[in-house]
């Protein structure tokens, strides 16, 4: 096998060159490339920039449904029919015990996530308060923010306050926004996230994969972070919830593709935290724990309305993969408490053919 294409696209990234279009089309969909060496040049890069370390995220929905937004993947959307827990946003004490679990279960950062158009300054003042109140009890840990938008004065405020990161995902392509979303547009987006940039903020923003785009749109966001110099990227595999717009049809992806879209990931962003996020379990299924070589962070806990596998089962995966994590807390202590016991057949399963 010749490795030179390989080499080339670690060799390229690491000295801060920018991939050309020919290359990023190679990585998506020549089925000659194989996975397992594009694997291995992701890994040189990841490696370099953050070892065999893997950062935990945990969020928690600060408030969730009632929005008027109609972006089609989301059960809180207006356009949604999904039977999802409605709810108005959580009182300060309740944020503040969420960050305190979080923290407890192994996470280096703590996302709080608001459902609706965009922060106002009651919300504003509201996160004010919360954030002084989880920076005064853990000064050195990470909080993100995903507030919908954010005008320039509102972020100021809130990295005064002490958040660390804003999150806003630009979700897809400008081309193909129309088709995800029609309350808002994609510059909206954009405008958020420049917004925090220029207010000191830390950027997390990243896409969902799977809702009918082509691979061209998959480069253009990779490139747009780029541009953004994001700091954290979640990759986000739709997870068709019934009731949603989109549905299995579009979110239809094979882990081989997963795996090729987060390499690509790591190569046209390698310094950035990339995260493997909605839907891992779901769509990367036996492959999952190959998403750690590219990627070197991942959710526990679930997602904003999807369930996602049990802390211990990821924890674990993690560790038996031969990483580590981003925590003052030890991860063999994380994992202790869900030790895996062997369950004994019951009759009918000893017993098939007995009707």
């Amino acid at each position: 096998m010749d490795r030179r294409f390989y080499t080339e696209l670690a060799r390229q990234s690491l000295e801060g060159a920018e991939l050309g279009n020919d290359a990023c089309a190679r990585i998506l969909s020549d089925a000659s490339l194989e996975i397992l060496p594009l694997l291995d040049a992701a890994f040189e890069v990841r490696k370099h920039y953050f070892g065999r370390e893997v950062r935990v995220h945990i969020l928690n929905n600060a408030q969730n449904g009632h929005c008027p937004e109609d972006c089609h993947y989301c059960a809180q959307a207006k356009s949604s029919k999904a039977d999802i827990e409605e709810y108005g946003m959580k009182s300060d004490e309740e944020m503040l015990q969420e960050a305190r679990q979080a923290y407890g279960k192994g996470a280096s950062c703590y996302c709080m996530v608001f459902a609706g158009r965009g922060a106002s300054q009651s919300r504003i003042d509201r996160l004010k308060r919360v954030l002084a109140q989880i920076k005064s009890e853990f000064p050195g840990k990470e909080i993100c923010v995903s507030t919908g938008f954010v005008s320039n004065q509102g972020a100021v405020e809130l990295k005064q306050a002490g958040l660390d990161r804003l999150n806003h995902n630009l979700n897809t392509s400008e081309a193909h926004y129309p088709q995800i979303c029609t309350t808002h547009t994609f510059a909206d987006r954009l405008n958020t996230l420049l917004a925090a940039k220029n207010a000191g903020l830390k950027v997390c923003s990243g896409m969902i994969v799977g809702m009918g785009e082509e691979h061209a749109d998959i480069i253009d966001v990779a490139r747009r972070l780029r541009a953004l110099k994001a700091e954290s990227i979640p990759v986000n595999l739709l997870v068709p919830i019934e009731g949603n717009v989109l549905s299995l049809q579009e979110a239809y992806l094979t882990p081989d593709f997963i795996l090729r879209v987060l390499c690509l990931f790591r190569f046209l962003n390698p310094s950035s935290e990339i995260r493997v996020a909605a839907g891992r379990e779901l769509h990367l299924r036996s492959m999952e724990v190959m998403a750690l070589y590219p990627a070197n962070s991942l959710f526990l806990q679930g997602y904003l309305n999807a369930k996602g596998s049990p802390n211990a089962r990821a924890l674990r995966m993690i560790k038996d993969a031969g990483f580590s994590i981003k925590s003052e807390v030890n991860l063999d202590e994380l994992i202790s408490s869900d030790k895996p016991k062997a369950e004994l057949k019951t009759f009918k399963e000893l017993r098939p053919a007995i009707k």
